[in-house]
């Protein structure tokens, strides 16, 4: 499982967690699992043999348009609204390495290291594919880049999403090159000095070679794959909130009963309500109401409607997935060589199909998040809480309980709400209007990280209450799987008690539900998915 991290904070250490079984790139398309093992937990990289040989061949193929008289672009031309401007042979380096310096144009904060992994990671994938013609030391210096730990600095901002991700990957590229700044050991270090510190020999740029570099949805995509290993836990995590919310508030199983779901087959709806009945399996707290003597018709919807909300933010993850692996399974470049040698213009760098996906995971992290908090401000009501004390305070009228960590996931949810608005709906027109429709997907990309950053906060206070609401029922007990994860809980983040500095609280459960230990928690008791 994953650990989440803020949309703006750079990550300056390593982490020596996860799988660090070598990744292959090249033999075929990179799975999302392989993206985040190195992106992620330093998984080495090691590139496959016969895939390097049609890095070699393609590139003979630009060597030989490189020495016709006929122009073509971004090997003898200029670039972007520059593409009719021919350049003689002998300016051609100058021309590739100051393509990679003036693109670096990026402004603001650091982007995280895992982020930057996968896009140089990505960006390795396609050179591999022999379509952009590479040379061979330039795809094997981003493999040795990546297995000695050298990050290059790319800032917040400078990719429109539209020509690739451009500023970004041409950060990674000047670091190729030996220039500009970059991290090794979360310290900061000129590049010349980190490759010669590794024994790496600066890339020497040649025709094509700018392009190849900087042309890709390497960011967007790479974002979108470490958000899709993110929600994988998250929405588990989220039926676990939800099953320990229902039981702490008396409410009912029986909604989640599978041949209710069946009415309406929407798969995610299916796993997430199985989930909850698995959760809530012979639970003393709701075999407590189960009589006639019960009076309850109906729980609220954010409890009865659950696997509705859940399964739907499952779906539209199955839906983003779908796209991304399409993606891995791309080779993004302008110009591009085709199997059989043509070097064809195109438009596949274009970020839409991303951008839009990464738009639609926004939405539903915010709603999904809108749900729990709603969960977690009916404990704290006496009139909505069946029985509890009034904001679950120890001593009523002098404890505050959790009254402001309400605030908190409140405050959160209407930034999850700004944060849905899409990205991929705007377009500002660049490149003296030869690019004249972009789709902001870097932007969408950067928004879902931070909305999923809320998204774990809000499900650690939902689980903070709910675990006091439950405890707050003695001598009733919770079920076998959701007592599990309230025991784990407990293990960093105390039970009911007078108020107290609740802070260093939250973010001891923000790490248990990022971390995964949730879900961990709670799989020995009972299968979830």
């Amino acid at each position: 499982m994953s650990a989440l991290t803020t949309g703006s904070t750079p990550a300056t250490t390593r982490p020596s967690d996860g799988d660090t079984t070598p990744v292959t790139v090249g033999a075929r398309p990179l799975t999302i699992a392989e993206v985040v093992a190195v992106a992620r937990h330093e998984a080495p990289v090691h590139l496959d043999s016969a895939a390097l040989e049609s890095v070699e061949a393609s590139r003979a193929i630009i060597e030989a348009l490189a020495d016709d008289v006929e122009p073509h672009y971004g090997i003898s031309t200029g670039f972007g609204a520059l593409a009719t401007t021919f350049i003689p042979e002998q300016r051609r380096a100058q021309l590739q390495a100051s393509l990679v310096r003036s693109h670096a144009a990026g402004s603001g904060p650091e982007v995280e290291r895992e982020v930057v992994r996968a896009l140089m990671l990505l960006r390795l994938a396609t050179l591999m594919t022999g379509r952009t013609g590479a040379q061979r030391h330039t795809v094997e210096t981003y493999a040795a880049l990546l297995n000695a730990g050298i990050t290059p600095i790319v800032r917040e901002y400078g990719s429109l999403g539209c020509s690739g991700d451009l500023a970004p990957l041409a950060h990674c590229a000047l670091a190729a090159m030996g220039e500009g700044q970059v991290r090794v050991d979360g310290r900061l270090m000129e590049a010349a000095d980190a490759l010669a510190d590794a024994g790496i020999e600066p890339v020497v740029l040649a025709e094509k070679e700018g392009l190849a570099l900087i042309n890709g949805t390497d960011g967007m995509l790479g974002m979108l794959a470490l958000a899709l290993d993110d929600l994988d836990t998250l929405l588990t995590t989220a039926d676990i909130t939800a099953a320990m919310s229902v039981e702490a508030l008396l409410g009912t199983d029986a909604v989640f009963a599978a041949d209710l779901q069946q009415l309406r087959p929407q798969a995610g709806q299916a796993v997430s309500a199985a989930n909850l009945r698995a959760l809530l399996a012979d639970s003393p707290l709701v075999a407590s109401h189960k009589g006639p003597e019960c009076t309850r018709v109906q729980d609220a919807y954010s409890l009865r409607c659950a696997p509705q909300v859940h399964g739907g933010a499952r779906d539209t993850v199955a839906h983003a997935t779908s796209v991304a692996e399409r993606e891995l399974a791309s080779a993004i470049d302008n110009p591009v060589l085709t199997p059989d040698g043509r070097v064809e213009s195109n438009g596949n760098f274009h970020g839409a199909p991303v951008a839009y996906v990464l738009d639609f995971l926004a939405i539903v992290v915010a709603d999904v998040a809108s749900m729990s908090e709603r969960r977690t401000d009916r404990f704290l009501d006496k009139a909505r809480n069946q029985g509890l004390p009034p904001f679950l305070a120890h001593e009523v009228g002098v404890d505050s309980g959790l009254m402001i960590a309400q605030y908190t996931a409140a405050g959160i949810v209407s930034e999850l709400k700004r944060l849905a608005v899409p990205a991929s709906a705007d377009s500002i027109p660049s490149s003296a209007m030869q690019e004249d429709h972009v789709s902001m997907g870097w932007a969408a990309a950067r928004k879902l990280r931070r909305a999923i950053d809320g998204l774990g906060r809000v499900l650690a206070i939902e689980l903070m209450t709910a675990a006091r609401g439950a405890e707050l029922r003695a001598p009733l007990r919770q079920g076998p799987a959701t007592g599990a994860v309230t025991a784990a809980l407990r293990a960093t983040v105390p039970g009911p008690g007078p108020d107290r500095h609740l802070s260093p609280e939250i973010e001891a459960a923000v790490a248990f539900v990022a971390s995964g230990a949730a879900v961990a928690a709670a799989l020995p008791v009972t299968p979830l998915h």
